[in-house]
């Protein structure tokens, strides 16, 4: 598949994912049963969040990707971090709760919950290493692309 072809291939999912949003939240908008109501609405709120990966594959394959600053980075680390922790804490609880004895309908959504929480912590962990630590522009990149392989490294005539 060439970058056009991905490209058009993502653009038709995000169509798909807002009319998947688009017949959920419809279909419930009358419904009085909150735990009905509520999984249906959860359930687009993940179609929700496919919408915005595929715009930022859509963007990856036709948009320059700026790095990160160094300044910011520090920044988005430590929320990330806190993130990862965050997600670590309800990984713990919901498989605790999952020992736990609940009828069939709740320990379907408990299950349900964790699997999302282990692969948000997984996704987290990877963004953290694949983006953060190796798209961070520091100043010691920038003054190696300037001056490393000069032939003068910066004085006139060498």
């Amino acid at each position: 598949m060439n970058n056009q072809e991905r490209v058009d291939f993502y653009q038709k999912q995000v169509e798909l994912e807002n009319k998947i949003v688009e017949k959920a939240t419809d279909s419930v908008k009358n419904v009085k049963n909150i735990l009905i109501r509520e999984l249906i609405l959860g359930i687009a709120m993940d179609s929700k969040k496919h919408f915005s990966m595929l715009n930022a594959l859509i963007a990856m394959h036709t948009k320059s990707t700026p790095l990160i600053e160094e300044d910011l980075t520090d920044e988005l680390e430590k929320n990330l971090q806190e993130h990862i922790a965050l997600e670590q804490q309800a990984i713990d609880t919901y498989q605790q709760l999952s020992k736990e004895e609940f009828g069939e309908s709740e320990k379907i959504i408990i299950k349900a919950i964790l699997n999302d929480e282990l692969r948000h912590h997984s996704l987290l962990k990877k963004i953290h290493k694949m983006i953060v630590e190796k798209e961070t522009l520091t100043e010691q990149d920038l003054w190696d692309w300037v001056w490393k392989d000069s032939l003068f490294h910066g004085s006139p005539g060498g």
